[in-house]
């Protein structure tokens, strides 16, 4: 079976490929991914038998039409993800995440192409106080990203619902991990530290998010392509739930740092104040559990993000990560 995954030279997508490349010698995967900043081809075993790597954009339509038209099912992690920069410019981000998504999708129709997972963020839910979303609970982004994936996880029932085309939409909490490029919140602080530099913690540090191993998250997103129900949306989350403030101490213990270390700095415009969701369906349908504590996930991380400096000092020398 040939299977064409997008934007796998980034951090969940070349995951989610090492992994099934390990497991499934049964699987030829092609990989698209334009190689913005936050894509690298360090991610992945270039030169392996079963993966095939196409530089190109997913909005080029005869490229995409052209790949789609040689694979049997479609995961879509392809997407501009930095809320920051969202704010700075929002059009690459509806260009690259609606446009993108919306081309994949007619070059999926008009070969059949399915299943096509499109992979999703939890923050288009908007905030919650309390509880945890349901899949069918109203969309409320907040910021241009996250606006912006809506629209795409929309587009993509739309054709569920209009032509009959299998989409199953995945929904994931903050995602961790190796590979993560250094502009997140956990690479970017580790890797700060590291080098004895100052961290930036904005606000009062309560914003609270839900925690997920990158490889459960891959893990989740297999199992709706394998086993999901076409024109369904699973939430995939990590059941560990941190304020800022508190991961920020945490951080500052891995690496040795104490609170002085630590600057405040104003909030970000729209800052979400508590993101969770309700993975019960994944878990009651598909079988989905996370498998990785957090603590001794976190560990890990910053372990191998400590060992692997010739990975994240050039990607941080050829961008801006704060």
């Amino acid at each position: 079976m040939n299977l064409l995954v997008t934007g796998a030279a980034g951090f969940i997508g070349s995951t989610y490929v090492r992994g099934l490349l390990a497991r499934d010698t049964a699987l030829d995967i092609t990989v698209l991914d334009k190689l913005t900043y936050a894509g690298t081809l360090t991610n992945l075993p270039v030169g392996h038998p079963r993966l095939e790597f196409v530089q190109g954009d997913i909005c080029d339509a005869d490229l995409v039409d052209k790949l789609a038209a040689g694979a049997d099912q479609i995961v879509h992690f392809a997407a501009e993800s930095h809320v920051d920069r969202s704010i700075e410019g929002a059009g690459t981000f509806v260009r690259t995440n609606v446009l993108g998504t919306q081309t994949l999708l007619d070059a999926a129709l008009r070969h059949g192409v399915g299943p096509f997972v499109h992979v999703s963020t939890d923050e288009v839910y908007g905030s919650i106080e309390t509880g945890s979303w349901p899949e069918d609970h109203p969309l409320g982004p907040t910021s241009p990203y996250s606006a912006s994936k809506a629209s795409s996880d929309l587009i993509a029932l739309a054709f569920h619902r209009t032509h009959g085309l299998d989409v199953r939409v995945t929904r994931c909490s903050n995602n961790y991990g190796p590979h993560q490029f250094p502009e997140k919140v956990i690479p970017l602080f580790v890797t700060h530290l590291l080098d004895g530099e100052r961290v930036p913690l904005y606000g009062d540090g309560r914003n609270v998010r839900d925690w997920l191993h990158v490889e459960d998250h891959c893990r989740g997103v297999d199992l709706v392509r394998a086993k999901g129900r076409p024109g369904e949306v699973y939430n995939i989350g990590g059941g560990t739930e941190l304020s800022n403030r508190e991961l920020t101490g945490l951080l500052l213990e891995a690496c040795d740092a104490d609170w002085d270390r630590v600057d405040h700095v104003p909030d970000r415009k729209g800052h979400d104040l508590r993101y969770s969701v309700d993975w019960t369906k994944a878990r009651t349908e598909l079988g989905y559990r996370p498998r990785h504590d957090f603590t001794a996930g976190l560990a890990d991380t910053v372990a191998w993000y400590r060992d692997h400096r010739d990975w994240w000092e050039p990607l941080k020398r050829g961008a801006r990560t704060v």
